[in-house]
């Protein structure tokens, strides 16, 4: 069923809502820590303490729910699936439109710093944004409808932006959300005048077969150990995910510190910062995610997403290049995979490619100045 009425939609928690997770995370019961400083045991409690005295005490949910609703917000059902979405107009004659995709632990406000850049820059073009949550991720829920992954949410994307009146136009991803740009690359190239990956995805493409020598191109010294040990720190929550989305559900979502242990861990882990993670992600920045996760209850059936691409592994729809479209690489150097430039060629029609002086797997969060004149550059070429 797709129910064609794109309903405008607004963010609001009840203060019974905001009252209930101050009086869990007052009543939490500890759990015992020692000689865990330096996180080699998972999330230190000194910490955790630390970020809970925060989010009861100063953390202010209205101050950056209004902030969220400053935009204009929908929610639309596709396929009987929930969508919501932000639309943001350019502010001046719009050069076309680009949809924005998140991933997990991400959420849609993790566009929020982009968006001036990319609807209202102070000269160069000026885009529309359609900023979708993914299917089962914050208010994009809730989902009771399984297979949801890449290639099915890519096809709802195509669908959105019909409905939204774009015949035509430009796709942006990382972690997720680089696999559904990627698919829309794959199955919607002609609906596309380009499309931008923060992160190096290729479907399909089986990057544990990778080695050290397929790093020979000029400044990818290193890649290889580098993206290997990133990735290491990425295996436990991607096998609990896949195997056990339901199981690490319940107890993701009855507690709040248990979900922010979870989310927050992953988000120090994979950002590029050299004296402390908050230098690049503060702790509004990290709790106004988990909030949105807490709130929307859903933190479940976005863990579902993983075992729903694990089940449904990518399928080629056609013979050519997997990314027939002009295709972009924003290589941030502390992110979770680098691909090497030959291999992208191969497969992508690869159109621009930018190694940035910095960065982690969080980019539009962490550098989004670098990803919006990045993404100004390459749609600037493709649209004209």
């Amino acid at each position: 069923m797709t129910d064609r009425a794109i309903k405008p939609f607004t963010v609001n928690v009840s203060d019974a809502e905001i009252d209930d997770l101050k009086s869990r995370i007052r009543n939490t019961r500890w759990l015992d820590d020692f000689e865990n400083e330096s996180w080699k045991y998972g999330m230190p409690q000194s910490y955790l303490r630390e970020l809970a005295d925060y989010w009861v005490t100063e953390y202010d949910w209205r101050k950056h729910e209004a902030e969220i609703n400053s935009y204009d917000h929908f929610r639309v059902v596709i396929d009987d699936v929930p969508i919501h979405f932000i639309w943001v107009k350019a502010k001046k004659p719009s050069s076309g439109a680009l949809i924005l995709t998140h991933g997990w632990p991400w959420t849609f406000w993790d566009y929020k710093g982009v968006i001036p850049l990319l609807s209202d820059p102070e000269e160069g073009p000026a885009y529309d944004l359609v900023i979708p949550s993914l299917p089962g991720f914050g208010y994009s829920s809730p989902l009771c409808k399984t297979g949801l992954n890449p290639t099915t949410t890519a096809d709802l994307w195509a669908k959105l932006m019909t409905m939204l009146g774009y015949d035509k136009f430009g796709a942006v991803g990382g972690d997720w959300g680089a696999f559904v740009t990627a698919n829309l690359n794959h199955a919607h190239a002609d609906r596309l005048y380009g499309a931008y990956l923060s992160l190096s995805a290729i479907p399909g493409l089986d990057f544990s077969k990778l080695t050290a020598e397929d790093y020979d191109g000029p400044g990818e010294e290193g890649w290889y150990e580098r993206w290997t040990a990133r990735m290491a720190t990425a295996y436990a929550h991607s096998m609990v995910n896949s195997a056990a989305p339901q199981t690490i559900g319940y107890a993701l979502n009855d507690s709040p510190l248990g979900l922010a242990s979870w989310i927050v861990e992953r988000r120090r882990l994979w950002s590029d910062w050299e004296h402390d993670f908050e230098e690049v992600l503060s702790k509004d920045v990290l709790l106004t995610g988990v909030s949105i996760y807490w709130y929307t209850q859903t933190v479940g059936t976005a863990a579902r997403f993983y075992e729903e691409a694990h089940l449904h592994p990518f399928k080629p729809r056609h013979d050519g290049k997997t990314l027939p479209a002009p295709t972009a690489f924003g290589i941030f150097p502390r992110d979770l995979l680098l691909l090497p430039r030959k291999l992208a060629e191969q497969h992508a029609n690869v159109a621009r490619w930018t190694v940035m002086p910095k960065g982690g797997h969080f980019a539009p969060s962490e550098q989004p100045e670098l990803l919006a004149a990045d993404v100004r550059a390459f749609f600037a070429e493709q649209m004209g």
